[in-house]
């Protein structure tokens, strides 16, 4: 499945693809994993949107990378690895 990489922005998340799950992950401008999460098909921009500064949960970040996987089961699955792996400092630890 396919990364792709976008300014954390309303622009460059317009850019991004919305036709499969994706793991997504925030990076700040020093490229530090701040948080990753999961979109469902056809929720990607918006879920992304409502990390940004006025959003309703707000993320600070620079860029946003996203990988798109076959199902949300693989999705979600993947984020759990990820996240145990990495520990960003937004994502709540142990949930």
């Amino acid at each position: 499945m396919g990364k792709r990489t976008a300014a954390f922005n309303n622009a460059g998340i317009g850019k991004l693809p919305d036709d499969k799950p994706v793991v997504y992950k925030i990076f700040t401008g020093g490229g530090r994993n701040n948080y990753t999460g999961v979109a469902q098909r056809g929720r990607v921009r918006a879920r992304l949107q409502e990390h940004l500064p006025g959003g309703k949960d707000p993320i600070p970040g620079a860029k946003v990378e996203i990988e798109q996987m076959p199902s949300i089961d693989d999705a979600r699955a993947k984020e759990e690895r990820v996240v145990k792996r990495t520990k960003p400092p937004w994502n709540k630890q142990g949930k």
